[in-house]
């Protein structure tokens, strides 16, 4: 019921080793200037209590990061107002690059991930996030994500 990106799509793993740049499982800056945190896209499963979420990456302003980070660990946060942020994870299985959705970033009680609001737009991720997707779809997409070649083992 999950699918998560490892990093941000712009990111290289030659950036590891490089001054100015982190990868942590749930903040990325590359070359102290693209500021990232990770989060969750929610999407409910329809005729099921659950919901299905792709955790992504989204850049955030360098103020905005700044300010998530300096708030990340104080009971409290999540009364923090969403940042803006741009979606920088594509997700394949979307007929349309995912890649620069517009977002806003709200900021949950300490230890939970970021919950990601897609821009209400006509994009097939945002029509799914705000009217849900079917136990099929939810295979399908597994099915997707586990398979890309399109070939199961």
């Amino acid at each position: 019921m999950n699918h998560t990106a490892e990093a941000p799509e712009v990111w290289d793993p030659a950036f590891a080793d490089a001054d100015g740049c982190l990868l942590a499982s749930d903040r990325c800056v590359i070359h102290r200037q693209h500021h990232f945190v990770r989060g969750l896209i929610e999407i409910p499963v329809i005729g099921r209590e659950e919901v299905f979420s792709w955790g992504v990456w989204v850049s955030l302003s360098r103020e905005n990061y700044s300010r998530a980070v300096d708030l990340w660990d104080t009971p409290g946060r999540e009364g923090e107002a969403p940042y803006f942020g741009w979606l920088t994870t594509e997700l394949p299985v979307y007929p349309s690059m995912t890649l620069d959705l517009k977002t806003n970033v709200h900021t949950r009680a300490v230890g939970q991930l970021p919950f990601v609001e897609l821009e209400p737009t006509d994009h097939p991720l945002a029509v799914e996030q705000r009217t849900g997707i079917t136990p099929d779809r939810v295979r399908e997409i597994a099915t997707a994500v586990l398979h890309p070649d399109g070939e199961r083992q």
